[in-house]
């Protein structure tokens, strides 16, 4: 229904056609949202239950997390045991108010624990806690 010049209908188009522009952002967003939970989860670590009063977690919170295989986490980043002191050392030096939160799974000896935050402290981390998980209802 545009304006044709005579007999040549071969004229340029004034539309611009959006819908694969729309089906690629759908899907992109589909991915997203399936993705984007898993990427927030950090390390599958059973903890142990104690009763306590729960502690207002910083976005920008410390994990220490060591699994029942003995592989150890800051954050979500894996990172060799060796290596484990002279990275503590770092961070505190980075940021000497810097708060840490041991998250050892139920099954690992204490004396692993024990140990995870005797680093934290000798790296010169002012602040050390533990994570559990809530007691149980009975």
């Amino acid at each position: 229904m545009g304006m044709s010049s005579g007999g040549n209908d071969r004229g340029v188009m004034g539309e611009i056609n959006v819908t694969p522009f729309v089906d690629v952002m759908l899907v992109l967003l589909v991915i997203f949202m399936v993705t984007a939970p898993m990427m927030v989860q950090g390390q599958n670590v059973e903890l142990p239950r104690a009763e306590g009063m729960a502690l207002k977690m910083d976005e920008n919170q410390m994990i220490l997390s060591v699994t029942h295989e003995g592989l150890y986490f800051i954050n979500e980043t894996p990172i060799a045991e060796e290596q484990l002191e002279s990275k503590l050392v770092a961070i505190a030096a980075n940021n000497p108010n810097q708060q840490v939160f041991v998250k050892a799974d139920g099954k690992v000896p204490y004396e692993r624990v024990a140990q995870l935050i005797g680093a934290a402290k000798k790296a010169g981390i002012p602040r050390v806690g533990l994570v559990t998980q809530p007691e149980l209802e009975k």
